[in-house]
């Protein structure tokens, strides 16, 4: 999302997960259909945003009811097949076969009576595991949510820039749209009721929130389940529980997790050696670093490295 790093210390986990991974919204879709209609797409490792413009459609997961979309909502996908329909009831058609050519990124079906924006985030390749596999599915954001007054805002400013089409608009709507997903993840993690577990409640939640902050503040530090169930102000067996409830692995499997993550994606950059990416992320050891590598990735350090 070229969220770049700045000289002082990160302590956004959100910024920096999204800076680490490149991630970056890749495709822009526009969507304007009238009757009936409904089409489908293929679970795939993206992130994807959906924003009602204009009329409803409803947007069908699998196991999961319906959810109609009015304007002004906004609802992301993660690693999941769904389906956009003027009614949850019709047979969709391969909707993937309707933006298959190359530039064919606006799609008419009979109307406009619905209008609906889309965007694809993409990460840097073997990225993708680190945020979706902690993201649920679905995340729906209603307009009339308190925390949406933003992502209206850009959805106006996005959708005027489509329409007018005039000099920079690639690069407005391009920014536009990375700035909506944020806005659309922020609202979302607001909404306290929605995130009560997953690792967007996590970073909402004020003793789990610092947690989180001082692990991406200091990465390579040799961090013990004690200290960070002080930072969190609690003892060491509930805080082990509570952040295992919420973020979906303990404590040090996390910060494990990131600090390969981290690695992958400066070995993929190729400006550095891996044991100095090794030191980075905390290995004292490179043989350490590799083994675990090994152990997440299925392959040495040096096979992702940038040739």
């Amino acid at each position: 999302m070229d969220l770049s790093r700045s000289s002082k210390t990160v302590v956004d986990p959100l910024s920096d997960v999204l800076t680490v991974l490149g991630a970056t919204v890749t495709r822009r879709t526009r969507l304007e259909a009238a009757g009936r209609w409904a089409l489908a797409f293929p679970a795939l490792d993206r992130l994807k945003f959906v924003a009602q413009l204009k009329g409803t459609s409803w947007m069908m997961l699998p196991a999961r009811a319906p959810q109609l979309m009015t304007p002004g909502d906004v609802c992301l996908l993660g690693r999941t097949a769904y389906a956009v329909a003027s009614d949850p009831e019709l047979p969709p058609l391969d909707g993937q076969t309707f933006y298959a050519a190359p530039g064919c990124d606006s799609v008419r079906l009979g109307g406009d009576d619905t209008v609906a924006l889309g965007g694809t985030v993409s990460f840097a390749p073997g990225n993708a595991n680190f945020l979706l596999g902690m993201l649920p599915p679905f995340l729906f954001i209603s307009q009339s949510s308190s925390e949406s007054a933003a992502m209206a805002a850009i959805l106006g400013l996005l959708n005027r820039e489509v329409e007018r089409d005039s000099i920079g608009s690639q690069i407005v709507c391009a920014r536009l749209a990375d700035v909506l997903v944020v806005e659309a993840i922020r609202a979302y993690a607001g909404s306290v009721e929605q995130v009560e577990v997953g690792w967007l409640g996590a970073l909402s939640d004020s003793r789990l929130g610092r947690v989180l902050r001082v692990i991406h503040e200091d990465i390579a530090r040799t961090w013990t389940v004690a200290q960070l169930a002080g930072v969190a102000g609690m003892s060491r067996a509930a805080f082990s529980a509570e952040f295992t409830r919420r973020v979906g692995q303990p404590p040090l499997a996390y910060v494990r997790a990131w600090r390969l993550t981290i690695a992958r994606a400066a070995l993929a950059g190729g400006e550095e050696t891996v044991a100095s990416i090794a030191n980075k992320v905390g290995y004292t050891s490179q043989s350490a670093f590799g083994h675990a590598f090994r152990r997440a990735f299925g392959s040495p350090p040096k096979a992702g490295m940038r040739s």
